[in-house]
């Protein structure tokens, strides 16, 4: 039953897919999806209440999957507290910047303001993100490797200023993907600013 029901919600993805890259979210429709895939409106609600949540799932399938396994391979008893932030940032910065998730971004912004696809973006993908990094740092801070403060505070700093010196750029085409070498040295810049800020002395 449980493949069946897992068969299911992965073909109303599939034809989601298709009906966002063809007309768009806005014009998209619930009905239209659903006409695709067969079946009944309750059926398809059932899977997915509201059309955000359903856009969500299909932009963030296989990047979501990426970027948790990035923040949970952080290592709050390490030795390193540096080489761990640099680790994690050259992992997650390419994951960020690749072409994909670019065009997820532009898409949730475009869309913002005729829906809440923005904030559902950023509830299930940054959010989570920001509270495993806010957890790791706050085990440092308790080790006394971090000054103490506000670890959500932290966590945002952290994330910020990785992408400090690509987020414009990327959102606006100024670049379309990040190199590794600038990826690099991003990080590196950043971790630096972060820890001359959040070090314990």
């Amino acid at each position: 039953m449980k493949t069946k029901t897992e068969a299911k919600r992965q073909a109303i993805l599939e034809a989601a897919a298709e009906v966002f890259r063809e007309v768009g979210f806005e014009r998209a429709s619930m009905s239209e999806i659903r006409a695709r895939i067969g079946g009944s409106k309750a059926t398809l609600y059932n899977y997915f209440p509201s059309k955000e949540k359903l856009f969500f799932e299909v932009m963030y399938q296989a990047k979501e999957l990426e970027l948790g396994a990035i923040t949970a391979a952080l290592n709050p008893d390490t030795d390193d507290l540096k080489q761990e932030l640099l680790h994690f940032g050259q992992k997650l910065v390419p994951a960020l910047y690749s072409p994909d998730a670019i065009a997820i971004r532009r898409l949730a912004i475009a869309e913002s303001g005729h829906s809440n696809i923005g904030k559902v973006v950023f509830e299930g993908s940054m959010v989570p993100i920001e509270k495993q990094v806010a957890e790791f740092l706050r085990k440092a801070m308790k080790r006394g490797v971090l000054r103490s403060a506000d670890p959500k505070s932290a966590a945002m700093h952290l994330l910020s200023l990785l992408e400090s010196e690509l987020l414009q750029r990327a959102l606006l085409g100024v670049m379309v993907s990040v190199k590794p070498e600038a990826a690099r040295g991003t990080v590196r810049r950043a971790v630096e600013v972060f820890l001359s800020g959040y070090e314990s002395r």
